[in-house]
């Protein structure tokens, strides 16, 4: 073991509670080749049909989203990368005459959570004006725009809208299609036929791209040709196959900046799904994690190869179907958000886009209230925070990521960063994924009134000469009640709650700060209560 246990009655009483001689984890002492993350690294997805009520409009910006990205920018020196799309790009039509941005009709036979009839007008595109200083990636509508005449004329109507929208460097890059892998079997409705395959794909996918270029060129001629995320793929055990369909010509215009993929851990109403043994859980996250790097490396031999597409997750989150309550809306998701995300860079991701739309249940937050949800920050959103906080200002002091082995015990992780140029250590973040329940059935709603007692353990991790004898490390904590907690969530003292300031910085005085630990003998120690995470600074190169 690398660690001892102690019990705690409160969430960090006993920090001075005598413990057994812990073994420590050895801290990688050098660069990661594969793990050295894009600037931006935590972004985000947004759904097509949602964009607006998360970016509002002209006349009434959605400030609350603003103040979250700029958070997660203002931290990592750039701002979050925005994609939009999704499910709904593929089923939204283009109407010149229509006045609202999006008219959208819920069929709850093919969708409670979203539209699945859609017109989009000229004021859609509104919504890329909202949010200075970000930079997004447009959807365009490949499910009806490849096989239909009403699908067709709306990319032809609106690339020059989008192209317009998002010049003077607002363009990240284009996306033709979401999830093609799917067209022929969806559960919303196949939008092509049973035969549907790679090459019948690639070539939808040249015919549209080249209408694409032809457009650009011609209303946005100051504009560098299109570049685009793809393929966009859903999931690896889907008909068409990422290998296949590259060697069938996706890439033959060379016109893919990233090698886009999209994963969900599991699914809402799969069997078996639970908080504990599938998001809190490093085995099952890694497993899942490195199928898409196999698929990766199949094409492009590894995924340091710097003349291959770069491999992001254009879109991802907890469980598929939208996440399901209890689980996906928990701070025990934040953790699982974590260790995703660290993973997958450690391994070669060099950007994550995570997934949300209005009403979704593994949202980050809710952009505006609804009859189903109330406007507010999420817990995954405080996730995101501590990975960017670990990543930190890559901008401009870019850092690679390396996994920490801890053994055989799969719910707790660790990972170290390093900077990149001085080859120092930065960081390390501890995540106890121990599961500790303070509500009846872990629903995050009613408080036990007898919760149990919480149990701490202590890391030890070794740095050896990577840090001065003495070194002050400071630690800031993500801390909730429990790994179902839905609210009450801080890092490092800090709520990014909708009803204290909009979403900006608020310091809770109830919350310890300040805590630091100190390099002895090549050791530095951490105590973590089950279901919490640390990040452990070393302040003479990270001040």
């Amino acid at each position: 073991m690398g660690k001892s246990i102690v019990f705690l009655v409160g969430a960090l009483a006993g920090a001075g509670a005598a413990a057994a001689p812990i073994d420590s984890y050895e801290v990688p002492t050098s660069v990661n080749k594969l793990g050295q993350p894009f600037d931006g690294f935590v972004s985000y997805s947004i759904e097509f049909a949602s964009f607006p009520e998360f970016a509002g409009n002209d006349s009434m910006p959605n400030s609350f989203s603003y103040n979250l990205l700029k958070n997660l920018g203002n931290v990592m020196g750039k701002n979050p990368y925005i994609r939009v799309g999704g499910n709904t790009q593929d089923y939204a039509l283009f109407d010149s005459s229509q006045k609202a941005a999006l008219v959208g009709i819920v069929d709850p036979k093919r969708s409670p959570d979203y539209p699945t009839t859609i017109t989009i007008g000229p004021a859609y595109f509104e919504s890329y004006s909202t949010w200075p200083g970000f930079q997004y990636s447009h959807g365009l509508n490949l499910g009806l725009g490849g096989n239909r005449s009403a699908g067709w004329q709306t990319l032809v109507e609106t690339v020059p809208l989008a192209c317009k929208t998002l010049a003077d460097g607002k363009l990240y890059t284009w996306e033709y299609g979401n999830e093609p892998d799917l067209f022929g079997v969806s559960a919303q409705g196949p939008v092509r036929p049973s035969s549907w395959n790679e090459s019948g794909y690639v070539q939808q996918w040249l015919n549209g791209t080249k209408e694409i270029a032809s457009q650009v060129k011609k209303f946005c001629p100051g504009s560098s040709s299109p570049h685009y995320m793809a393929p966009s793929f859903a999931a690896l055990s889907s008909p068409l196959k990422e290998q296949k369909t590259w060697q069938s010509g996706l890439n033959s215009n060379n016109d893919i900046k990233l090698f886009s993929t999209h994963n969900y851990i599991s699914g809402a109403t799969s069997p078996g799904v639970t908080l504990q043994g599938t998001l809190m859980n490093f085995g099952v996250t890694k497993a899942s994690v490195d199928n898409h790097v196999k698929s990766y490396n199949s094409i492009f031999g590894s995924t340091d190869n710097e003349t291959a597409p770069p491999l992001i997750f254009g879109e991802t989150n907890s469980l598929y179907n939208q996440g399901r309550p209890g689980l996906s809306n928990t701070f025990g998701a934040a953790l699982w958000g974590i260790n995703f995300n660290l993973y997958s860079a450690a391994v070669g991701f060099k950007r994550v886009h995570m997934h949300q739309g209005t009403n979704y249940r593994y949202q980050a937050w809710q952009p505006v209230d609804t009859d189903k949800a109330t406007k507010g920050t999420k817990a995954p959103y405080y996730g995101s925070m501590a990975v960017a906080a670990m990543l930190r200002n890559t901008a401009t002091r870019p850092v690679s990521v390396s996994n920490i082995p801890l053994g055989t015990d799969q719910y707790e992780a660790a990972y170290a960063t390093h900077f990149t140029t001085s080859k120092k250590l930065a960081r390390i973040l501890v995540i106890n994924m121990h599961s500790y329940n303070t509500t009846v059935d872990g629903a995050g709603l009613d408080p036990l009134p007898n919760p149990a007692v919480r149990t701490s353990r202590e890391y030890s991790f070794h740095v050896g000469l990577q840090a001065a004898e003495g070194e002050t490390v400071r630690i800031q904590r993500l801390m909730a009640n429990g790994s179902d907690a839905i609210t009450g969530i801080t890092f490092d003292g800090w709520s990014y709650n909708w009803e204290l300031d909009a979403g900006r910085p608020v310091r809770l005085h109830n919350v310890t700060t300040g805590e630091t630990a100190t390099v002895k003998d090549g050791q530095v120690n951490v105590r973590l209560p089950d279901s919490s995470a640390a990040l452990l600074s070393f302040m003479k190169r990270c001040n």
